[in-house]
């Protein structure tokens, strides 16, 4: 594949995996500019269907070509055709929407650029929905995934569609998707019915062909430097699903291009910033640039950043980087701090407040001493391990104080760099680090790019074989990011689930209780639950419920609720004889604690006539007739309906 906006050729599950990958990449150099959290958002969703295309890849490789019929195999073609020309739209969209300063471009821009991303959501929604499972040999925890996947995008497509019709997207879609979307048919009626305002709940899948700085006198625009070496510009702008430059719209609902556009939008006396000022990556003013090994000058943060995702190359030129080494780039410094001094404008290392966009689209102010905070992670990477232990026992402080410091400390860059010191051989280090993780993760933003640094693999490791705390603290971390419904698929898929139930038979009181939060949120998806039975979850479960002094009752009966709609946990509840415990409980256990023995019980008996008979066997009737008078609400209904099946037995 030559570039990110090549026609895609060859085997096109290789070419949507390479796409998903370039994804990845992207991701974890970080996003910035106005549709930060919407690129972040898209990113994670395309990089969940890593699975399924490795599935097909695998699939396609045992399968004879005779195997195929040929209907089945033109379906499967067009199939792989439309999701990876649907990827690469993604990929190439979020590479240059993810700089988009609202700041700079008019309202104009943002409401054609948000008409595009319902287009490409609605497409790639589309795309997944012509898959045939079947025909793939796909796994049902892989079905899974791409079901979530696309009720995600269907829901974005629902939420910022609004009064705007199916006639209009249908004719805006009805165009391939590696084109520019028309809009001059649509006109004002296009523009009007969008909701710019809910663009933050939406995946935005845009390329925007705009210069961040644009220069003045009609020169030729400055091209935006991508962090990956295939997000190239396409030759033919007419090719390309990108927004072309500077296009509006005029009173007769005509499409016009004004290169002048965006100066016209600028305050007249805001002065251009010199190009050699930018980082390449961010392509904002840098406050703290340093040299790597190639000569090229980056922002500290960012290149740090794409250093510790593993990359080893220079992103703007490619080339192999000799060595890791950040030199400060003083004299460049200076300058910034001379020309900002010059134009009256305030230097960038003095910023201590800001404006973050939330998920809903709206914006919060945040407070805080951004310069120390960034100083503090620059700690992150020192060689020295008294320095680093410091470094993360402040930002462990800081990130447990408020919520401002916890956006600010990620805006700097610290989740990567705390996710490597994950593993690092200084116990104090390790449990201020997931520590930290774990106070970050409580601002919903952060969730997202936590888990696109990799931390899970890391905390797993921490919740196998750390301190005591540290395993505490790692199960609460997985807790506080399986409140996202594809985080649990892929906590569950990463071999936590065994480390949990390891915590909730062996850990403190502490340790248990956030072993139980954690199993009970991970087992809410289906394919957990197996995995849970097969960690020998049920064992886990009965002691607590048998150990009078465990304090646990509430917490196992709560996960076995869950767990017992599953076929293989009906089975091993029942040879566990835990039916007798839930028994006990319906006579003797608290309100809530009843009402969860009811839920179980009957769930074990649905079209399970050997647990129906073993539950009248063993006395449950009074107790039940009790509840079904006295219990609250829920245990009511639930003690009325085992009470009806047992009847039926009765009569047979």
């Amino acid at each position: 594949m030559a570039g990110g906006d090549a026609t895609v050729a060859g085997d096109p599950t290789q070419a949507a995996l390479r796409l998903v990958r370039d994804v990845l990449r992207l991701s974890a150099a970080g996003f910035g500019g106005a549709f930060k959290r919407d690129c972040t958002d898209l990113a994670r969703r395309v990089s969940l269907l890593a699975h399924l295309l490795e599935e097909i890849r695998d699939f396609k490789t045992d399968l004879r070509p005779l195997d195929v019929p040929a209907a089945s195999s033109s379906s499967n073609s067009s199939f792989l055709s439309d999701l990876t020309t649907a990827i690469q739209a993604a990929k190439r969209l979020i590479s240059s929407a993810s700089n988009f300063d609202s700041k700079i471009y008019s309202d104009l821009a943002s409401k054609k650029i948000s008409f595009q991303f319902q287009c490409v959501t609605w497409k790639l929604e589309k795309a997944l929905g012509n898959l045939a499972y079947d025909q793939f040999d796909i796994s049902e925890e892989v079905q899974e995934q791409v079901q979530l996947v696309r009720a995600q995008l269907r829901r974005a497509t629902e939420r910022c569609g609004g009064p705007l019709s199916s006639t209009i997207l249908s004719r805006a879609l009805s165009q391939p998707l590696d084109r520019e979307i028309d809009l001059q048919p649509l006109g004002r009626r296009v523009m009007g019915s969008l909701h710019v305002k809910n663009i933050g709940n939406i995946d935005h899948e845009v390329k925007v062909k705009v210069p961040p700085i644009p220069k003045g006198n009609g020169s030729k625009d400055h091209s935006v430097n991508q962090i990956n070496h295939e997000s190239e510009r396409p030759k033919n702008s007419s090719a390309s699903s990108e927004v072309c430059q500077h296009n509006s719209v005029d009173a007769g609902g005509k499409l016009n291009t004004n290169r002048n556009h965006m100066e016209e939008n600028k305050k007249p006396d805001s002065p251009l910033i010199p190009v050699d000022f930018h980082c390449p990556i961010s392509l904002e003013l840098m406050r703290d640039p340093v040299i790597v090994a190639t000569g090229q000058t980056y922002e500290r943060s960012y290149i740090q950043r794409w250093i510790d995702c593993g990359n080893t190359t220079c992103p703007k030129t490619q080339q192999k980087l000799q060595n890791l080494t950040l030199t400060p780039n003083y004299v460049l410094r200076s300058l910034i701090s001379q020309w900002c001094a010059k134009h009256n404008i305030e230097q960038p290392m003095a910023l201590t407040t800001g404006r973050i966009k939330k998920s809903d689209g709206s914006f919060r102010d945040v407070s805080g001493d951004i310069a120390a905070i960034e100083a503090l992670v620059r700690k992150l990477s020192s060689q020295s391990i008294e320095e680093r232990r410091a470094a993360v026992s402040e930002i462990r402080s800081l990130s447990k104080r408020s919520t401002d410091n916890r956006i600010l400390i990620a805006e700097a860059g610290a989740i990567p760099l705390l996710v490597s010191l994950l593993i690092s051989d200084d116990c104090l280090t390790q449990e201020n680090s997931v520590t930290s993780i774990l106070n970050l993760s409580i601002y919903e933003n952060n969730k997202g790019l936590i888990m696109l640094a990799n931390a899970i693999p890391s905390i797993v490791q921490v919740l196998k074989a750390g301190s005591m705390e540290a395993r505490e603290n790692s199960a609460a971390t997985l807790f506080s990011l399986s409140l996202a419904d594809e985080n649990k698929i892929i906590i569950g898929a990463s071999g936590a689930i065994p480390a949990l139930v390891e915590l909730l038979e062996s850990g403190s009181a502490r340790g248990k209780k956030d072993a139980a939060t954690a199993l009970f949120n991970l087992c809410i998806y289906q394919g957990n639950k197996g995995r849970a039975m097969r960690a020998g979850i049920i064992t886990a479960l009965l002691k607590m419920l048998t150990d009078s002094s465990d304090c646990m009752v509430d917490e196992a009966l709560t996960i076995l609720s869950v767990l017992a709609s599953h076929p293989e946990a009906k089975i091993a509840i029942a040879k566990a004889s835990t039916i007798q415990v839930l028994i006990d409980l319906l006579r003797t256990g608290l309100p809530r604690n009843k009402e969860n023995a009811a839920a179980i019980l009957l769930s074990l008996c649905k079209r399970v006539t050997q647990n129906l008979a073993c539950v009248s066997r063993l006395g449950a009737v009074i107790p039940l007739t009790e509840l079904s008078k006295s219990g609250t609400e829920r245990a009511k209904r639930k003690a009325t309906s085992l009470l009806e099946h047992l009847q039926k037995l009765q009569q047979l």
